[in-house]
Order: structure tokens, then sequence, then C-alpha cells
């Protein structure tokens, strides 16, 4: 299937750090690409992979699971890893939990965690009946595009499929096992206002890492896709200032330093 427009990946070539980042359940590398673009522009190598499955139409994803899914950020991860310097990984919602399973396995090498709306529980009666419920029903209503912001869109899928929310469950429980192993800075950037992901599951990651360099940032103004919302700079500082800490001299203003490539979109 042809990809939806503006769903294409996003890659830079920058300098010696890089960055890797992670999209949403049913989302697409859209709603990741004015942070990419943010980090690009400031001297950094910047990788955001379209997650099989994502970004065509929602039946393409029924037919994968989270092992499809991790195995691509995976992927990026260790390509990443052998070009650069440091890398550090970020996440919006289930793309938060991808970022902190490979800060759980791949240890000194993810250098920091930014995580937007983590995604760590299929919450909902339904979820509970989803073993069942896959096999009678295909889908449910889409979770895309809970922004506060007029006017802006995620570009997403109008539909759940239920194989792949069943699949998504069973990701969130072997990621909250995990936690533990994830010793990396970490900062977590989450909205009061959420009507996708409740406050519990920032709380519950909080509660469950080993890190001991912990940043929480509140995104006041914006609902569940805050990296297209009205605290999208927030993020944007707060993570090139994160960076900058952990990575002295690695991000630069625009326009200054190497020149980079950008491809896709």
């Amino acid at each position: 299937m042809p990809l939806l427009t503006g769903a294409e990946p996003f890659r830079h070539e920058g300098g010696e750090t890089a960055v890797l980042l992670c999209h949403g359940f049913t989302g697409s590398p859209q709603s990741m690409r004015p942070w990419a673009e943010h980090l690009a522009e400031r001297g950094l190598t910047v990788s955001l992979p379209l997650l099989p499955g994502h970004g065509t139409r929602w039946e393409d994803l029924g037919v994968t699971g989270w092992q499809d899914w991790y195995a691509e950020v995976d992927r990026e991860l260790r390509l990443l890893r052998d070009r650069s310097a440091r890398v550090f990984v970020a996440g919006l919602s289930m793309g938060g939990a991808l970022a902190l399973r490979l800060a759980a396995r791949h240890g000194d090498a993810v250098s920091g965690v930014m995580v937007v709306n983590p995604a760590n529980k299929v919450h909902g009666v339904a979820a509970h009946a989803l073993p069942v419920l896959r096999h009678l029903v295909p889908a449910t209503k889409g979770i895309a595009s809970d922004i506060a912001k007029p006017v802006t869109r995620e570009l997403g899928y109008d539909k759940v499929p239920l194989h792949a929310a069943h699949s998504l469950r069973n990701f969130f429980r072997l990621v909250d096992g995990e936690l533990p192993q994830v010793t990396q800075p970490l900062l977590l950037m989450r909205s009061p206002q959420d009507h996708v992901v409740p406050p519990a599951d920032s709380a519950r990651i909080l509660s469950r890492v080993s890190s001991t360099d912990v940043s929480e940032v509140l995104l006041e103004q914006s609902y569940h896709v805050a990296t297209l919302d009205h605290d999208a700079e927030l993020v944007f500082r707060e993570s090139t200032a994160f960076i900058g800490r952990l990575a002295p001299g690695a991000v630069r203003e625009p326009g200054l330093g190497k020149e980079g490539t950008t491809a896709g979109g």
C-alpha cells in the first residue's frame, strides 16, 4: 500500500550525537516531524522511522505486532550507535514505551531518554476482553488527534485494529517488567489533560525506573499529541536543553556547524 502523504520517515545526518524518535500507536512520523526537524536544525543526527503497519491503512496494522514495531526501532538504534558517539532515544505515547525498552535493553548504548505522554497500560474494561473480542470484532474507534490546538490534526488511523491492540497490551506488560533496568537520565513530559493516556501511566513509569537523573515537565496547554499542540515548543526546548546538558557541545544554534542531509517527506 502507498504511504499516506506526510507519513514518510525522516532522517538527517548531523553531528556525532544522534536522536532516535519513536511515534505512537496508529500514528505516523508526522506527529513527531516538527520535533525531529527542530533537533536536526541544531546539528544533531536524527532518525524518525515509520513503524510497520503504520502510515497506510488500519488493516495493515492489524497483521503486525509489538515484535515488528520494536524490531524497527531496535534496528535503527544499532545503526545510529555504529556511527555516533552517543545516542538519545525519545518517544510519544507507545513510542515512549518503545524508547524505554530500548534503554532497558541497550544500557550504556543509550545516553538518555525523552518521553512525551508515555503509555504503560491499555486501560478500561474492554482491555480485559481483548483476547476474545479481537476474534469477534476487527476494530474499534480511533485514538488519533487528541490535540487542544484548533485546526491541527494528527495523521493517524480512524480505527484501532483489535489484534494489534491485544499485542500492544502484551507489550506494555513486558515493558513494565523491564522498567527497573532503565538507569539512564530521563526527561518525562506529560499533559495533565490527556484523553488517551491517563496520568497514572507516567506515575507508574517514574515509580519503577532506576534512573537517578529524572526531570518531569508538565505540558499544561496540550492534550495527548503534545508534539503538535500548544506546548510543542516547550517540548523542543526542554529536549534540546536535556541533550545539551548531558552532551556538552552537541547542540548548536540553527545554521551553524556541519551541514546535514535530510531524507523522507
